[in-house]
């Protein structure tokens, strides 16, 4: 008869707990200033801005936010000839589509609890302006004082003075910094730089007309943002040298020896997951083996060893992990295979001794009959 061993192949690495972003909508309100590229000085070209908005992030990094931007925007002339600065204001409306990475998470991996997150965001829309009429009194006043058309004045002019109400194409680009409050709610800076046609400000420059927007406001995510996912440990596999039978062999002539010979010990290693106390069902089978080879050795004796891993928990914790698991293969060879209490040595080292240099492994029983 040919004997076969059960022997461990996998090492078992215990649960993962993980965080998955999960693709929700959120809406967003924001005010401040802006600030419209102009010859003045910089203080006279300010004026308020707000901004809605609402959005859908896909993923941790990529997002789409349809919002619209408005209020005033502002034009200046500091004109020579009377030595007198002008200025007006009038009113828009931007509806805009802006895509938006999240640069925090592309170069620092996605962190739910993250406090600071920067974004990226580039978009394009379009720019619907009325109520010029500041301008056309800026332009009658300059005819006044130049007894010509402002459009004709001196290069610098209101060549392309509109009325009405105006839609122009308008692109953008910019950055904003979020402030976690909570899973729900945010706080949040947005500064960017819009660019739109020359006309914008009535002024001719040859040049596009730019206006940069700087706002603060909070954003407010629907639902949830993120879920926690449990990957649990993987059972150990085994891998098993079926019992090979040949021919029967003719039954030896018993002796009596005065020194008879040591019949040679059985060891097994019987592992368990994180926190697990019962013989998992893969393990069962090591148990079985012992209660075999201690019927068939009467005189023998099994000591079981219980440990737990020094990796997780604390010394009290893992102290009574490994006792309840040398206590459970004690219980399993008594209750389910009839072996004497008496035949059995329960021991447990806690986390004090480690018989395997992987972390994982060390949540075993080691059971050693002879």
């Amino acid at each position: 008869m040919v004997a076969g061993l059960t022997a461990s192949a996998q090492e078992q690495p215990g649960d993962k707990v993980v965080n998955e972003f999960v693709p929700h909508w959120y809406i967003q309100g924001q005010f401040g200033g802006q600030y419209t590229l102009g010859e003045i000085s910089f203080s006279k070209l300010l004026a308020p801005n707000a901004q809605v908005g609402v959005g859908y992030e896909f993923n941790p990094v990529f997002g789409l936010r349809l919002s619209a931007n408005g209020w005033q925007s502002k034009g200046g002339w500091d004109l020579e000839a009377n030595n007198k600065t002008y200025k007006w204001h009038y009113f828009y409306v931007a509806p805009m589509l802006d895509l938006k990475f999240n640069l925090s998470n592309l170069f620092c991996g996605y962190n739910p609890n993250r406090v600071f997150n920067v974004s990226a965001l580039v978009g394009g829309g379009v720019n619907i302006a009325w109520h010029n009429d500041n301008a056309q009194r800026v332009n009658d006043e300059i005819m006044a004082v130049t007894k010509v058309p402002a459009a004709n004045y001196a290069g610098q002019n209101l060549e392309y003075l509109w009325d009405g109400t105006k839609v122009r194409g308008v692109g953008r680009a910019g950055l904003a910094a979020d402030f976690r409050v909570s899973d729900r709610v945010s706080l949040g800076l947005e500064a960017t730089a819009n660019v739109t046609t020359d006309a914008y400000n009535s002024k001719k420059a040859g040049n596009a007309d730019w206006y940069f927007n700087a706002l603060a406001g909070i954003k407010i995510n629907l639902g949830k943002t993120n879920r926690t996912k449990t990957i649990p440990a993987p059972q150990p596999q085994e891998r098993i040298i079926e019992r090979i039978v040949e021919k029967p062999a003719p039954a030896p002539v018993e002796k009596k020896l005065d020194n008879p010979k040591r019949v040679e010990a059985l060891v097994r290693d019987i592992f368990f997951s994180i926190r697990e106390v019962d013989v998992p069902e893969s393990q069962q089978e090591k148990v079985r083996e012992i209660a075999a080879y201690l019927n068939e050795n009467p005189n023998a004796k099994v000591t079981v060893s219980g440990y737990a891993d020094a990796g997780t928990g604390s010394k009290a914790i893992n102290a009574k992990y490994a006792k309840e698991r040398s206590e459970s293969v004690a219980k399993m060879l008594t209750d389910n295979y009839g072996v004497s209490a008496s035949r059995i040595v329960i021991k447990s080292y806690g986390d004090t001794v480690q018989p395997y240099k992987d972390n994982d492994r060390n949540r075993v029983v080691v059971a050693v009959a002879e």
